[in-house]
């Protein structure tokens, strides 16, 4: 038999045993049989590829001249002509001896628009879509590009978005693309309601997750968006928030959130499981690792006997022995803890198990979900990079640190085996959330002085590099004055070091008598000690200019009064410039549980100031202050704090001077004005500020009684006490009074509402104790706002 013959009896019997299958766009694709005879071809026909030429077309095949095929390969090559997106029609047959692929090609887009969309600019959808100009004409991707711009409304809580397209032709095969979109309504979240919650109210559970009820300002916030990931984060957020309250076996059974497409709004339900609380029985620690002993780690354990459980002090024992364990030398050591539950007495003893752990490595730190905050800022949170030992102490670590940035909604990081037994991959999974804000600080003072008033905006993640900037002014009576820009790098040069500069400016009046101007710059560096302390060092320069406001003689003293009291007076301070050059160091504690409404922890700082380095002023100064929350029911989440604080300033030179001196007030015992106590001229009432001071405030706030709890008001009552006494700068004869140790005290009342504006806090306080010549401030106000 010729050669010939051969071959077209090898096709015949390839295409008598394939099937021929019309598509809906009238493709024919050959499905091939698993005994079909294969054949071979001498040479590839390309026919209808005008734009993407015949060599595209013969790139994407399988079967090549002088090599044997079969229908399989037929469909894959058929199959990847499709792929490739540039042809609407593919027919392969043969003529002879040669493969004849026929191409119907997809025409180009030449243009892509959107029309209808104002919640949504182009430049967003645009990057959402993959259909782009210059591309081929596809309808699978333009189908999945109108459902990728669905789910970017649905992300901004539009559901019942409507999206259609249109075409027009232009010629040259070309068309031009519009995706015409209705946006429709927002879709709102109408209830959010708890079944089988008998410990804690359906408002203190509501507090607690992310998603919120849509409310009047919520088109601010945003939080009454739905999303099936944000409802999966809730879920993780109440099994947290039972575990840290005592209940181990609590479980959410379902959530459900159900469309009312009537009314376009979703309602909520989640059905949980509490359990019965339990407290701690017997705690122990047990270890395999060779040199350490229990007893050497038992120091370390956070959990007593006889308290309510909590899985935050489990997880911070864990965290606490796996690195102490991994310090002596053992960076794979592993530390289990192992329950013992009595379910008659309602009691879990725990044993941590510590051992070496299996030898793993990480192979790669995996970042996904961060749309704004670049990558770098969230690898740098864990103290591990590829290829060095996997411990997972260090991952509950980072992901501890990531939470307390502030920058996400949720921080979410698993493991997956990698590509060997010993490889382990990290995944994080976060979702950015606004970290800019605006706040606005305002008070009452008394007795005619009227508003004063300061604004401010901040950024706590500078271009998504982590970086925070802040600038505020502020003004008041007397053409007060102030104006700050603060900047912090938080990883200065590689290094966990926050380095930055603060740069100040403010000026005031005195009764008359002199202006006061202060401008100056503040270089800092932080670095940390643990994960709770940090220290800090400050260089501080800043010149202080006097300038009487009125006329004055030869000598200085000014004109604008008749009384010799006055011109004595103008001795206190004298007119000029004075300069004031001070290093100093603060250690800062902070165990708190949440920066924005604490319920656990303590916040202590001490710093101590030295300020002779150069300049006028030569003194050393000693500060110190702490606060300390505690929840006193957690049904009725009552969270008391106290607070306490102190400072000395030594002369280490001559007199002080006036401005080296410390000023308190309503900072520290509200219902005072910011430099409203202590020691006075007698003359005019000018605070000289002290030498010495002490202050301490008791306070509880509450959920705001008749209110809905997951509004975000609460109350405060409290009361302040302290004092500001000493002096040690010149008078000149003139009358000071305040210098003795005289307490002053005050209570009174707060409102704190959690606002889509930010935190706001309104306080009212009333001074029981004083002296005839502080000077009140019953009325302050501040706020703080994300956008």
């Amino acid at each position: 038999m010729k050669a010939g013959s051969k071959f077209l009896n090898a096709v015949s019997a390839v295409a008598l045993s394939a099937s021929v299958v019309a598509s809906g766009a009238g493709v024919l694709v050959l499905a091939s049989a698993p005994a079909a005879e294969a054949a071979t071809i001498r040479s590839v026909q390309v026919r209808g590829a005008q734009r993407a030429g015949e060599e595209a077309v013969r790139s994407n095949l399988t079967i090549r001249p002088g090599v044997a095929f079969a229908a399989s390969d037929i469909d894959e090559s058929v199959k990847r002509l499709y792929a490739t997106g540039f042809f609407s029609d593919v027919r392969i047959s043969v003529s002879g001896s040669a493969l004849v692929v026929t191409v119907s090609e997809n025409k180009l887009i030449n243009q892509v628009v959107f029309n209808g969309n104002r919640k949504i600019k182009d430049d967003k959808l645009a990057g959402a879509v993959q259909t782009q100009p210059l591309g081929p004409y596809n309808q699978s991707m333009i189908n999945a590009d109108i459902e990728r711009i669905r789910e970017s409304y649905r992300a901004i809580g539009r559901s019942d978005v409507e999206v259609t397209t249109q075409t027009a032709d232009v010629g040259q095969g070309r068309v031009n693309l519009a995706f015409v979109i209705n946006e429709g309504d927002r879709t709102k979240i109408a209830n959010i309601t708890f079944v089988g919650n008998q410990a804690y109210g359906d408002g203190r559970l509501k507090s607690t997750i992310i998603t919120k009820e849509s409310g009047p300002l919520s088109f601010l916030t945003r939080k009454d968006v739905y999303s099936e990931d944000k409802l999966r984060a809730d879920e993780d957020t109440l099994r947290q928030f039972y575990y840290n309250h005592g209940y181990p076996d609590f479980r959410v059974v379902s959530s459900q959130a159900v469309l009312d497409e009537s009314t376009n709004q979703y309602n909520i339900t989640f059905t949980v499981e509490e359990g019965a609380r339990y407290q701690y029985g017997n705690i122990a620690v047990e270890s395999t690792v060779e040199g350490i002993s229990g007893q050497d780690l038992e120091g370390l354990v956070e959990t007593n006997s006889g308290s309510t459980y909590d899985a935050r002090e489990i997880q911070k024992t864990m965290d606490a022995i796996s690195k102490r364990v991994s310090s002596a030398g053992y960076p794979f050591a592993r530390v289990t803890p192992r329950g013992d539950r009595n379910f008659e007495n309602h009691t879990i003893g725990v044993s941590y198990m510590v051992d070496q752990g299996e030898r793993a490595y990480v192979e790669r730190i995996e970042v996904r979900g961060n749309t704004r905050t670049r990558d770098y800022v969230i690898r740098r949170e864990f103290d591990f990079s590829e290829g060095d030992a996997f411990n997972q102490g260090m991952i509950a670590r980072a992901k501890k640190r990531l939470e307390a940035l502030g920058y996400f909604t949720t921080v979410n990081v698993t493991t997956q085996q990698g590509s060997s037994a010993d490889r382990v991959v990290v995944i994080v999974d976060v979702e950015d959330q606004p970290t800019g804000s605006f706040g606005i600080g305002a008070g009452y003072a008394a007795g005619g002085d009227g508003f004063l008033l300061e604004a401010s905006i901040e950024e706590k993640n500078f271009l998504g590099r982590g970086q925070y900037i802040r600038v505020a002014a502020g003004a008041g009576t007397d053409d007060a004055r102030s104006y700050n820009i603060s900047f912090t790098e938080p990883y200065f040069l590689g290094y966990r070091l926050a380095a930055g500069f603060d740069i100040f400016k403010s000026t005031t009046s005195s009764n008359d008598y002199y202006d006061y101007s202060e401008q100056g710059i503040t270089l800092r560096v932080t670095a940390p000690i643990t994960e709770e302390l940090a220290t800090t060092f400050r260089y501080t320069y800043k010149t202080i200019d006097y300038e009487e406001d009125g006329a004055f003689g030869d000598d200085g003293i000014p004109y604008n009064a008749d009384d010799e009291v006055s011109k004595t007076y103008a001795h206190l301070i004298d007119k000029g410039e004075y300069t004031q050059s001070s290093v100093s160091q603060s250690l800062v504690y902070n165990s708190l549980d949440s920066q924005t409404l604490p319920r656990e922890g303590l916040f202590a700082s001490f710093t101590h100031e030295y300020a002779g380095l150069g300049g006028d002023s030569d003194f050393y100064k000693v500060t110190a202050r702490a606060r300390y929350f505690h929840l006193l029911s957690t049904e009725a989440d009552l969270v008391g704090s106290i607070a306490v604080g102190g400072g000395h300033v030594f002369k280490t030179g001559d007199d002080l001077n006036v401005f080296d001196q410390f000023t308190i007030g309503g900072r520290q015992i509200r219902g005072f004005k910011n430099d409203g106590i202590g020691p006075r001229t007698d003359a005019h009432g000018d605070a000289l500020g002290g030498t010495s001071y002490f202050n301490a405030s008791a306070e509880m706030t509450m959920p705001m009684p008749l209110v809905p709890e997951d509004v975000g008001f609460r109350a405060a009552v409290f009361a302040d006490a302290g004092s500001l006494f000493g002096n040690d700068a010149k008078t000149f004869g003139d009358k000071v009074n305040g210098t003795d140790m005289s307490i002053r005290a005050s209570v009174g009342v707060g409102v704190m509402w959690a606002s889509p504006f930010g935190n706001l806090r309104v306080d009212y306080a009333e001074p029981v104790v004083k002296e005839d010549f502080d000077e009140k401030q019953q009325f302050r106000f501040s706020m703080a706002n994300q956008f």
